[in-house]
């Protein structure tokens, strides 16, 4: 199966585990979408992520461990929400100045920007601007 946009798929089946309270996500990897799962680590917004290797570099998955807080029948997924901001049809870029705050800081942006993939916070520090991949929070 083709898949037009791969980070709008893989924040898909991220919303879709949340929403069935899955532990654990899988999806086809890129390096891309491996630099997205690191930063949600970073952040705290999943527990964990790895690469499980196939036959072929094409047969590579990406797993990632989904985090909850709560008691076990009261537990809620610590992301409250995924939004994809530039896509295939539509690229969305943006300079330093202007990149966006998302819920006053309580969520991020993350970017890819000529210096890697990073959050919106870290390319304010950096002084660099880029396009911006997708908002969490």
């Amino acid at each position: 199966m083709s898949v037009n946009d791969p980070i709008a798929d893989m924040l898909t089946r991220i919303r879709n585990g949340l929403m069935v309270q899955q532990g654990n996500v899988a999806m086809p990897t890129s390096k891309l979408k491996a630099e997205v799962a690191r930063i949600l680590k970073e952040e705290g917004f999943i527990e964990d992520f790895e690469v499980v290797e196939g036959e072929k570099p094409e047969m590579y998955t990406l797993r990632v461990k989904l985090k909850y807080v709560g008691e076990r029948r009261f537990r809620r997924p610590v992301i409250t929400g995924l939004k994809r901001v530039s896509r295939p049809g539509r690229r969305i870029y943006t300079s330093k100045q202007d990149i966006p705050w998302v819920l006053s800081g309580m969520g991020i942006a993350i970017l890819s920007t000529p210096k890697g993939v990073m959050t919106g916070q870290r390319a304010r520090q950096l002084n660099v601007g880029g396009e911006i991949l997708c908002k969490v929070w």
